[in-house]
């Protein structure tokens, strides 16, 4: 993560040492993590990648004032301006990318082809500013793309997962689910979540013998 980002580096963070691809690796397989400004994205992509994630942090200027709504994350002092990008070697074939999407509207252009070639999405939630992310389920929801969503938990969380689901209209066959997106084992859950959840899905579709 660059430099002066508010955002905490995740739990036992060090510095990474570039892991190369295996030559064995034939199929990628792409998630990307969405969600409001200042929800955790980056923190997410960084505490789960093998690898230095790919970060486009800037520091915020004077030029995002009254543009960008800082409001619940005063503390920021950068932004990602285009997306973030981290890898997980799944097995010697199997290599999963992750992608983190920029949360201010002004960089929502960037999303429609972010989500080409996506198998689904990780939907990040903060319940201070839940607002931030009806716009993402709506993209997601229109692309027809399945996701789970996660309830980052920077604080003591002040209402329950039925009252975020409420909230946020989430369909009862949207998985929602807690996490701490500074926690490697965390955000390796939201993951194996959303995995399962794509599984589940495609057995459904199957047709009956």
């Amino acid at each position: 993560m660059a430099s002066g980002t508010s955002e905490p580096r995740p739990a036992g963070h060090r510095a990474a040492v570039s892991r190369p691809l295996r030559d064995t690796a034939s199929e990628g397989l792409k998630i990307v993590v969405v969600g409001g400004f200042g929800v955790g994205k980056t923190t997410l992509v960084g505490s789960v990648s093998e690898i230095r994630p790919l970060s486009t942090e800037e520091v915020m200027t004077q030029a995002g004032v009254g543009i960008d709504d800082s409001a619940g994350v005063r503390t920021k002092t950068t932004t990602t301006v285009a997306f973030d990008f981290g890898r997980i070697t799944l097995d010697d074939e199997m290599v999963l990318y992750l992608f983190g999407a920029p949360g201010q509207e002004r960089f929502w252009f960037l999303w429609d082809r972010l989500f080409a070639g996506t198998l689904g999405a990780v939907v990040l939630v903060d319940t201070r500013r839940l607002a931030d992310s009806w716009y993402a389920i709506d993209r997601l929801e229109q692309h027809g793309l399945p996701f789970v969503v996660a309830r980052n938990n920077f604080d003591e969380p002040d209402h329950s997962l039925e009252q975020v689901r409420e909230a946020l209209s989430l369909s009862p066959g949207v998985p929602l689910i807690d996490c701490d997106a500074r926690k490697k084992e965390s955000s390796r859950d939201v993951l194996i979540a959303l995995v399962n959840h794509l599984h589940a899905l495609s057995l459904s579709q199957e047709p009956i013998q």
